[in-house]
């Protein structure tokens, strides 16, 4: 009997270590699966902000699921819970990206909160985002390269929500409807018009953009 229950806790001692590792394993960064450089920026060095000019670039790469499937996410950090989420697998983290917006002068709106999202428009400062990659003719305005169904421009505003953005480790950049948690989103929508009303879909353009995996820069310039 005693050599049997040995053998049993043996066995749930064996079976508690590898739930451990496949968790660990799950848990791994995801950026290590990029490679490449693009336009001086790697994953290991993934934003630039060029206060003269007053634009901040960050490496992202291209989410091809979503040339396809409708998605609420524009731009999400890839080792956040919405990693896989976004038409943009963004490489840098919600914290320098916020931190990078400051630099550039742009203001956080911070007016997004979890009782009035469904409610509220997005305020900040106004941004202007354009995509290239190696061997794009030009850069691309983002109503290029992401499809807003119900034809309206997409408007990104700097919302802010940094401390959102730490509790919930979602990673979203940006979001194509307004909200309370990620650091930039579309005022064009209140929150709940993609997945909750249905009032519209995004999906990124495959008629424009490159191949799922390719690597993007994404330039975040402040309107005047």
């Amino acid at each position: 009997m005693k050599r049997k229950l040995g053998v049993l806790l043996l066995l749930v001692v064996l079976l508690v270590l590898s739930l451990l590792v496949a968790a660990g394993c799950g848990g791994q960064n995801r950026s290590e699966s990029v490679t490449g450089e693009l336009f001086g920026l790697t994953k290991d060095n993934p934003i630039k902000v060029d206060q003269e000019k007053g634009t901040m670039t960050i490496l992202a790469q291209v989410n091809g699921k979503f040339f396809t499937e409708p998605t609420r996410h524009g731009a999400v950090y890839i080792n956040g819970s919405n990693g896989e989420k976004a038409v943009f697998r963004g490489l840098v983290d919600t914290e320098s990206f916020y931190n990078g917006l400051l630099e550039i002068g742009a203001q956080p709106g911070n007016n997004m909160t979890m009782d009035n999202k469904e409610t509220t428009q997005v305020e900040g400062s106004d941004l202007k985002i354009t995509v290239n990659w190696e061997g794009a003719d030009r850069e691309y305005d983002i109503n290029e390269v992401i499809i807003d169904s119900s034809g309206n421009p997409i408007n990104i505003r700097f919302g802010g929500n940094l401390e959102a953005a730490r509790e919930y480790k979602t990673g979203c950049l940006v979001c194509l409807d307004s909200c309370p948690v990620g650091i930039t989103s579309n005022a064009t929508y209140t929150y709940g018009a993609v997945e909750g009303r249905k009032e519209v879909e995004f999906y990124g353009n495959k008629d424009v953009l490159p191949a799922d995996g390719t690597l993007v820069t994404l330039t975040f310039t402040v309107e005047k």
